[in-house]
């Protein structure tokens, strides 16, 4: 990759990984229902009249939009307003590359290699030890809701390789229309419509401010920028940039939000961090098989 091309791959990592730090804030502005519909709102207009036609069949652009966007995020933003913190919550989310390896051999009969079973293992290890740190500060049930938020984008995962979209930002665009109605039915429900209009209410510009962020920053140019360069170099070779979210992550939320960074904390970092790059890794001959069954 070119120098440019490199500080591009970690502009994005540090830009998924800050905004955690900015969902954290967005929720003390709005119920996390609400927060998370307004996000794919402002994702979705004005670019779903700007990127053209959807590139997939709809019935990809539904199922990922119902995962990612309302089951995923939802349980996420929840999770996080519940007690979750926003750097260790940057972390536990990556845990997401084992559910992707699971549910693909499951679905797909992709069997995982020994190196990719020793990471999941050494990933979960990670998880356990972070688990055992969040009981001793804060509550574990916001924590089983992140790793079902992880989950869940493992699932879309796999969608989404199903649907195997030419363009990664005009299909981002077209699954961010999908979860706007259902989220916030489910904040009218959950939430009450008088907490909603209330908060919006109240809108600031540190509130609108973090909805742009969440929306035009990490999503469109988020995803568009990451789509691009996966457009020019091999996925083995962008995809490992990822593993930087969590650090960015947790070194954010310790800056903005004072969380502390502890030792156990780092220490499940470096297993789940250090797991999830064996689960990913591949050997020169099947990364070469892999890239050319993608290039055709």
């Amino acid at each position: 990759m070119r120098p440019a091309h490199v500080l591009l791959a970690v502009l994005v990592a540090a830009v998924w990984g800050v905004n955690f730090t900015v969902i954290e804030i967005g929720l003390d502005h709005f119920p996390p229902l609400l927060f998370s519909a307004l996000r794919f709102l402002a994702a979705a207009l004005p670019a779903v009249f700007l990127v053209g036609r959807p590139k997939v069949a709809w019935r990809w652009i539904l199922a990922v939009g119902l995962v990612l966007g309302v089951a995923k995020f939802g349980l996420l933003f929840v999770g996080m307003d519940a007690g979750m913190p926003a750097g260790l919550s940057s972390l536990v989310l990556q845990i997401q590359a084992v559910f992707t390896a699971l549910i693909a051999y499951a679905a797909l009969s992709e069997r995982p290699t020994r190196l990719a079973t020793t990471g999941m293992l050494i990933a979960l290890s990670g998880i356990a030890v972070a688990a055992l740190d969040e009981g001793t500060t804060g509550p574990l049930g916001a924590f089983a809701l992140v790793i079902l938020a992880a989950a869940c984008w493992g699932a879309s995962n796999v969608l989404t390789r199903r649907a195997s979209p030419p363009d990664a930002l005009n299909f981002m665009v077209w699954v961010s229309v999908v979860p706007v109605l259902p989220l916030l039915a489910l904040s009218l429900l959950l939430e009450g419509a008088q907490r909603d209009l209330d908060a919006l209410r109240a809108l600031d510009w540190q509130g609108a401010g973090t909805i742009a962020y969440v929306a035009w920053i990490t999503t469109v140019f988020g995803f568009g920028a990451w789509g691009w360069l996966l457009r020019r170099h091999p996925a083995s070779t962008v995809a490992p940039f990822s593993l930087l979210v969590p650090v960015f992550g947790m070194t954010s939320a310790a800056l903005f939000l004072g969380e502390p960074a502890t030792g156990q904390r780092w220490c499940a970092a470096a297993l789940l961090v250090g797991g999830v790059a064996l689960t990913t890794w591949r050997t020169p001959g099947r990364r070469r098989a892999v890239e050319v069954r993608a290039a055709t």
